[in-house]
């Protein structure tokens, strides 16, 4: 699949160095601005005569906007998924997420202690008026419930004993919680009604997640399948485990795609196909295919082998930022470890780079399980790209990325050595977690400044 860069004509995602800055001062923004409304309506005032009804006022204010923005970073919105990448959206989403829930549970406590201490009545028997006489309430509640359930399962602990296609479902209640809360707020909530201002500013909030969900999670990628007609045109083994798919469509030169970026596939054929997964390309789009590939890492993966020409694909995306757009210099670092090599051969074929400009690094546990031997070495013989092969156990006494056999030597000294001038490279790193996070060290400690290091973790 391999075309020269010249030859292609295929568009290219764009990225806009201000994104960043403008979607992350328009979340700043909205805080600042709530915060407002709560000194507008007599906050700071009444913090001396009602405590607990006054704090409990801003932190379910500030609980609200931070529901509504975290729908956005999962909203797939493309310019801020392209300034931010996945990984970092995911994470900010979980922070935000996780103090959002913390305010909702603080102003429950406050606001029922603050009606308590008024009404001079007992701390559960106002809970329970609250709950079962003010408007709107039951369905706050149950959008309570919902959101808790939602933080539950976004812990760590409980991702990892979820397959990601039941987290991902559970996942999608977070959007339930956020409707079931809105009558609350424009029933009994005075702060959301006060103004005309504030009245406004809510429901442009709502209406901006709202919209951003419907416009980038459904109507997108709705009109970007209908409009290119993915189809698998062929299933090729690459070695034990592992696949290569190839897709054909229509116009594929018009897909805003770009190496090193990866989509959610649903392949129609068989049940569960609705579950998306995600899977990179493994070759550079050249308007006429994709490639993914993908090893057998559970019923996912797994279902890839069983493909037949002619099945529809469905997509989302495409996603992530691990491209050309975050490179910074002429010289290129790659490691890959397992099937962490997808997206970096994809930007293998992509780069422009001059013989001797380019080192990988290829991570696996024998020769048998190097994938694309014979294509790297191929890029290799025409480009001029280095590669070392780094096989056999890791070692056990330290987190490495190295052999174990390299163990007597620290990493960083073994990396200036395999690439002198390593801090004049931009370093990309995909593999698993703990291998991709030693990488990234080493390249820190060998001088490579954090700009020129990209990585882009794949896990939810």
């Amino acid at each position: 699949m391999s075309t020269t860069l010249a030859a292609r004509r295929v568009a290219r995602p764009a990225v806009r160095a201000w994104w960043r800055d403008a979607a992350g001062l328009t979340a700043w923004l909205s805080v600042l601005f709530v915060v407002a409304l709560w000194v507008s309506g007599r906050g700071l005032q009444d913090l001396s005569t009602d405590f607990f009804n006054s704090t409990g006022r801003l932190t379910g204010l500030l609980s609200a906007d931070l529901l509504l923005l975290q729908v956005l970073p999962m909203a797939r919105i493309p310019w801020v998924e392209r300034s931010y990448g996945q990984d970092e959206l995911a994470r900010r989403h979980r922070l935000v997420g996780f103090t959002s829930i913390t305010l909702l549970t603080a102003h429950l406590v406050l606001i029922t202690l603050g009606y308590a201490a008024t009404d001079r009545s007992g701390v559960l028997a106002e809970a329970w008026a609250l709950v079962t006489t003010y408007p709107g309430m039951l369905l706050a509640t149950a959008g309570t419930a919902t959101l808790a359930m939602v933080a539950v399962t976004s812990v760590r602990a409980a991702r990892r004993r979820l397959r990601y296609e039941s987290w991902h479902l559970l996942h999608l209640y977070a959007y339930l919680g956020v409707g079931l809360a809105l009558p609350h707020q424009l029933w009994t909530g005075a702060d959301f009604t006060a103004s005309p201002v504030a009245t406004a500013f809510w429901w442009t909030a709502y209406a901006s997640a709202a919209g951003a969900v419907l416009a980038f999670r459904v109507g997108l990628p709705v009109w970007l399948n209908v409009r290119h007609r993915l189809v698998v045109e062929q299933v090729v083994p690459e070695g034990r485990g592992v696949v290569s798919v190839y897709l054909r469509g229509r116009d594929l030169d018009r897909l805003p795609v770009a190496a090193g970026q990866f989509f959610v596939w649903r392949f129609v054929s068989g049940p569960g196909w609705t579950r998306g997964k995600p899977f990179s390309l493994s070759a550079a789009p050249d308007g006429h295919r994709l490639r993914i590939t993908a090893k057998d890492l559970g019923e996912g993966s797994r279902r890839l082998a069983t493909l037949r020409p002619g099945t529809p694909a469905l997509f989302e995306g495409p996603y992530g930022r691990l491209t050309a757009t975050v490179r910074k210099g002429r010289k290129l670092a790659l490691f890959a470890s397992g099937i962490g090599i997808t997206p970096l051969r994809a930007l293998l074929d992509e780069f422009p780079y001059r013989p001797g400009e380019a080192v990988l690094f290829q991570r696996a546990g024998t020769a048998a399980d190097l994938l694309f031997r014979r294509e790297l070495e191929d890029l290799a013989a025409r480009r001029g790209i280095r590669i070392h092969y780094l096989l056999g156990r890791r070692s056990r006494d330290r987190a490495s990325w190295l052999p174990a056999g390299y163990a007597p030597v620290p990493d960083e000294q073994v990396l200036r050595h395999l690439v002198p001038g390593i801090a004049e490279h931009d370093v990309y790193v995909c593999g698993p977690d703990a291998w991709s996070h030693a990488v990234v060290e080493t390249a820190r400690r060998a001088g490579v400044p954090a700009g020129r290091v990209h990585s882009e973790r794949f896990d939810w």
